[in-house]
């Protein structure tokens, strides 16, 4: 990151001269001979800019469950102070190539998934070594070739996207699951007692949703089955949409909104299917 700020003062030998360069004031020290010693003529303070926002693209990380950690080169005092800065959770100072990869395995040994940005050579063994290597478009060859994407914005906390993109597509599929089983389950109790009463009088009590005939409730299910799909189409191209938010509520949310779905459509639908069907002639 940053090299920090510095401050460079001279002195001489024979006395100190100095000057205030905001209040004007000047005051001087001469050494035995009468003479003025060296003059401080200024201050100069340099540092590296962190990108405007990068503290907010941090704080949504952290809200998404993600901890950062800046790896860098520098000294641990400008390392720290930059870290403050950008609002990043944690820094490694005086990195070298095998103290990036080495912190990386060992976040991997705790059972964690890390992702790495990078755009110079030495990181290329920790791009390699994480789960997720993202270089940046203006990151050396080597960088590129071990990462497995390439940021064309060269913006590293495009980690957000990446990360809202994984989740989404794992979410969609939790979600889809989940509500096929749960409708699975549902349509079979639905239909199985309307279609075994007769054999089996003791399971016409389960048949709750009292369906016209056994061939009345094949016949809902298979249509339902039919129409449950296709609707099922736009959800799965579009995808369910994520908020960041903990694993537990995600998973409570899906579970109430799609298990419980899954549970309660098929009687609904089944259910109108069959009285439409009981009213055309010839089906029933």
């Amino acid at each position: 990151m940053g090299r920090g700020a510095r401050r460079h003062r001279r002195t001489g030998r024979e006395g100190a001269h100095r000057h205030d360069l905001r209040g004007g004031r000047h005051t001087a020290a001469r050494g035995p001979g009468g003479r003025a010693g060296a003059r401080v003529l200024g201050v100069i303070h340099l540092k590296d800019v962190v990108k405007e926002g990068m503290r907010e693209r941090f704080d949504e990380l952290r809200r998404m469950g993600i901890r950062t950690v800046m790896i860098t080169g520098d000294n641990p005092l400008t390392a720290k102070a930059i870290a403050e800065e950008a609002g990043v959770d944690d820094f490694l100072a005086e990195a070298t190539p095998e103290d990036k990869m080495a912190l990386i395995k060992r976040e991997q040994a705790g059972g964690k998934l890390v992702a790495m940005t990078g755009d110079g050579t030495n990181d290329a063994p920790a791009l390699a070594q994480a789960d997720v290597g993202v270089a940046m478009n203006t990151g050396t060859s080597a960088a590129k070739e071990a990462g497995n994407m390439v940021d064309l914005d060269s913006n590293p906390t495009k980690l957000i996207e990446i990360v809202e993109i994984g989740k989404q597509l794992l979410i969609t599929r939790g979600a889809l699951t989940t509500f096929s089983i749960a409708n699975d389950v549902a349509k079979y109790f639905a239909i199985i007692p309307a279609m075994f009463a007769v054999v089996y009088p003791g399971l016409d009590k389960l048949n709750i949703m009292q369906l016209s005939s056994p061939q009345s409730a094949i016949l809902s299910a298979v249509v339902f089955n039919a129409l449950i799909i296709v609707a099922l189409v736009p959800l799965a191209l579009k995808g369910v949409r994520y908020r960041p938010s903990s694993a537990d509520s995600m998973l409570r949310r899906n579970l109430g909104i799609y298990g419980l779905g899954g549970l309660v459509a098929p009687f609904i639908g089944i259910k109108i299917i069959d009285m439409v069907i009981s009213l055309v002639p010839g089906l029933n």
